[in-house]
């Protein structure tokens, strides 16, 4: 079975007074190598979303850069940002750790 073509990895999410997202902490596939943490507010990381980029919660391994353990797929239902599985309605990032 293939893997799927990861575009970027969400670490942490913030959440503003209204439950929508107001910043990830994450990063960023440039070709074979990752990035270094990057902060995207909310409406960056929707236009990637618009955009076709993939994105998957999951953490970066200690000691190895472009290694990471990944989670579920972040998706965009109704202009509500969500990990698969879960309802649309306010944004819900399941199992990504609160910065």
């Amino acid at each position: 079975m293939a893997r799927i073509k990861i575009d970027g990895v969400i670490e942490a999410v913030r959440y503003n007074s209204n439950g929508m997202i107001s910043l990830v902490r994450s990063y960023e596939r440039h070709g074979v190598v990752w990035s270094d943490d990057i902060l995207l507010d909310r409406n960056a990381l929707v236009a990637c979303l618009k955009n076709g980029k993939k994105f998957v919660t999951g953490q970066r391994k200690a000691y190895y850069g472009s290694v990471f353990e990944t989670g579920k797929t972040i998706q965009l239902v109704n202009e509500s940002i969500v990990t698969s599985g879960q309802p649309a309605g306010k944004d819900h990032l399941a199992g990504v750790s609160i910065f």
